[in-house]
């Protein structure tokens, strides 16, 4: 059985991977179109609306692996961890499509994922603490607001960007699912002052990362 000093290097190694290599292959196919002509947006200023929304996306898939971990780092129950541990697993799929279509538009991801790392971790493992039923709750509700945030970024991209179109749609779709998952396994209603707590932070968070 692990000590609890062997759960903490892993973690900071798994936090050191997230924030500091490149993103592992994904296990599906980017979605969208994958011809030549999709690589990039077609002028120069729908490219570059592109690339800082998808690096909004990226930040937030950052946000996501250290909230589950956070979660799953505290969780009592072993189902919950290995739930959330799931969860995370799948998300590593939106960071390596928002990784790669950042590239292939030309930009780079947030100089901050260190900081966005380390601060949804704490969040996460505070959500943890809560209890299960809370912690399940946490998840559902920011699922909810990413799948709100993602409808914005669906309205902003450009039309004819459809390969950075078609990776919000699934994302926007396994989101939903991980919602669902929350509210299925015992997810509770969080009260309101803490939803609008969340989604301040989560505005302030995607603002900046929009231009950093």
């Amino acid at each position: 059985m692990r000590s609890f000093f062997d759960a903490c290097i892993a973690e900071v190694d798994t936090a050191l991977r997230v924030i500091a290599a490149p993103a592992s292959a994904p296990a599906r196919k980017m979605p969208g179109p994958n011809d030549d002509t999709a690589v990039a947006a077609p002028d120069r200023k729908g490219a570059v609306e592109s690339a800082r929304l998808m690096r909004v996306n990226h930040t937030g898939e950052i946000a996501a692996q250290a909230l589950y971990r956070g979660q799953a780092f505290v969780a009592r129950d072993a189902a919950q961890r290995a739930r959330l541990l799931h969860a995370a697993a799948e998300e590593q799929d939106h960071l390596a499509w928002c990784e790669m279509r950042v590239a292939e538009l030309g930009d780079r991801t947030s100089v901050l994922s260190p900081l966005w790392y380390g601060g949804s971790f704490a969040i996460g493992a505070l959500a943890g603490l809560a209890g299960d039923g809370i912690s399940l709750g946490f998840l559902a509700e920011t699922e909810q607001q990413v799948i709100d945030h993602l409808d914005g970024h669906l309205d902003r991209l450009p039309p004819d960007d459809k390969r950075s179109r078609g990776i919000v749609e699934q994302m926007k779709l396994d989101e939903d699912a991980h919602r669902d998952s929350a509210l299925q396994h015992g997810g509770v209603e969080l009260p309101g002052p803490v939803r609008a707590t969340m989604r301040a932070t989560a505005r302030v968070m995607t603002s900046v990362a929009y231009w950093l």
